[in-house]
């Protein structure tokens, strides 16, 4: 692939833009401390992990709703609330407060830096299987699209996110790149619907041995625009 030709880069979020598990873990809290008040036999009988593990059995056993992350959610508070004779309308607001800090994330360092540097350049779009909402993070506004599995109707690796993208902005895969933090649903997902992939790999995690290794790996996002302006100043050998 010419780094030359690229026109639409596409980047996950959820520990490729920011990190993910403290966001959660804050809105679970929040949510579960929110259930004391309005449900709480409910509360006292399940702690955030068995409710978490209450969502899996949704997914199991709705896996047509299983890529849509805030409707599983919704369906279990339902069938829990019910379950100890609450009204099953308090998951509205359950989920709302969930989402609303479920987004509170703190992009790392370099991401807001990076996406502006690159924006007058190329066309963004971030995909993300989560429910984060980026217009109300510091990262509001640097995206063309953004799109989610619930919007799309299927998670990575499920190649819809990435066909959604290409048509949105008119490219082709070999002018599209696509970065994230998954060896599984952002580069091999990528890498088999043609988009070349790179690895964001923050932690210095290991590369899983069951798949091919990635054609680059960067550490932080500045690495990325390091390679890109090598491309265009004619040290291109692709990857």
């Amino acid at each position: 692939m010419s780094r030359s030709r690229i026109r639409l880069i596409t980047f996950d979020l959820d520990d490729t833009l920011w990190p993910c598990l403290p966001a959660i873990q804050a809105a679970e809290q929040v949510l579960h401390g929110w259930l004391r008040d309005k449900a709480p036999r409910l509360a006292e009988a399940h702690d955030i992990e068995s409710m978490r593990a209450h969502r899996r059995t949704v997914m199991e056993s709705m896996p047509e709703i299983a890529h849509d992350l805030g409707l599983v959610r919704h369906r279990s508070l339902i069938q829990l609330l019910e379950s100890f004779d609450y009204p099953a309308d308090l998951a509205d607001a359950a989920v709302s407060l969930f989402l609303e800090h479920r987004s509170r994330v703190e992009p790392y360092p370099d991401a807001l830096p990076v996406l502006r540097a690159l924006a007058p350049d190329y066309r963004l779009v971030s995909l993300t299987n989560g429910n984060a909402d980026v217009e109300v993070t510091s990262l509001r506004g640097i995206f063309a699209h953004n799109l989610t599995a619930a919007g799309i109707g299927a998670a990575k690796p499920d190649p819809a996110m990435f066909r959604r993208a290409l048509e949105l902005t008119g490219c082709d895969t070999d002018e599209c790149l696509h970065l994230g933090d998954d060896p599984w649903t952002d580069v091999e997902a990528a890498r088999a619907f043609g988009i070349p992939a790179i690895w964001v790999n923050r932690t210095g995690r290991d590369w899983p041995e069951t798949l091919e290794p990635p054609s680059l790996t960067v550490t932080h996002l500045y690495e990325l625009t390091a390679w890109l302006k090598d491309g265009r100043t004619g040290d291109d050998d692709g990857i």
